[in-house]
């Protein structure tokens, strides 16, 4: 790669990962020779709440802490990294050891292309179970259907974007575990150029703080929310057009049998109505959101 005049943040969110931190810190240190850029990259280790020697490793390995004074989650982790990064694009990856820090110049190679978002797509035998692949296959064909983009994948947490277009989508992002579930949709539907590069996630080291059940479920309810937020019509129209046939369906059963026009006809009618006018509103709203303020 050629110099440029760019400066990079990596920001690992890390809570009690002692025994993987300081290992991605040096593997990551050991790659800046290759990303060859004239800013300086630093490293920043947002400690969330970590009852072990989390900070401390991470801060003999060389990285920049920054604290919270408890755990906030994930996702407010992610909005303290962004906050504090003083580069104009950042690298978030894992603190687990999951992510390859060799793929660090690859995201950038390809966010120099044009691109505001470079998302790493795990590729087959990345996921650490049968039933995590197919949640994460469910939520992208949903995600890609809403942004009408193929979204490859969805929940992958290492990715490199432009520091100014990400934080304009802070106040978006949700302090659990699907930051990159919302900052996916929320640039897709800002019109910004995401890209997706194929990466291979080991197995991560410790235990995961992800339960599978609870988790999920709330993953697609998150979508749905986000999916409401972004492209509502998406959500109301089918909802709409659903009970609008149920009330045809209710209709041509009743005139048939007891020849009369009933309430709940009425009411399924009413409701299908009522229904795609509320996601017309909403995407009228949703549309006002993502005004140019600038």
């Amino acid at each position: 790669m050629s110099k440029r005049p760019i400066s990079v943040s990596i920001i690992l969110p890390a809570k009690n990962e002692a025994a993987a931190i300081g290992t991605t810190v040096e593997k990551i240190q050991s790659q800046l020779t290759r990303i060859h850029i004239e800013a300086q990259v630093e490293i920043v280790v947002v400690n969330d709440g970590s009852t072990d020697d989390t900070a401390t490793v991470a801060q003999v390995a060389g990285a920049r802490v920054v604290h919270h004074p408890y755990s906030k989650g994930n996702g407010a982790a992610i909005k303290t990294g962004a906050r504090a990064a003083q580069g104009q694009i950042i690298v978030f990856m894992d603190a687990d050891g999951q992510h390859d820090p060799a793929d660090i110049p690859r995201l950038l190679e390809k966010l120099e292309e044009g691109y505001d978002m470079v998302v790493g797509a795990r590729q087959k035998g990345s996921q650490a179970s049968i039933g995590r692949g197919l949640a994460n296959g469910l939520y992208t064909r949903l995600a890609s259907w809403m942004t009408g983009h193929r979204v490859e994948d969805l929940t992958s947490g290492f990715r490199a974007v432009r520091a100014d277009k990400f934080r304009e989508f802070l106040y978006l992002l949700p302090n659990g575990f699907s930051y990159p579930t919302t900052s996916t949709m929320a640039f897709f539907r800002a019109g910004y150029s995401v890209a997706y590069l194929p990466i291979h996630a080991a197995k991560r080291i410790g235990q995961s703080h992800i339960r599978l059940l609870h988790d999920g479920a709330r993953f697609l309810l998150i979508i749905f929310k986000i999916g409401t937020l972004f492209s509502p019509l998406k959500i109301f129209a089918p909802i709409a057009m659903l009970l609008f046939l149920l009330g045809c369906g209710w209709y041509g059963y009743t005139y048939t049998y007891i020849h009369r026009f009933t309430n709940m006809s009425l009411l399924l009618y009413v409701g299908s109505v009522m229904v795609f006018l509320m996601g017309l509103i909403s995407e009228q709203i949703t549309a006002l959101m993502y005004r140019d303020n600038k």
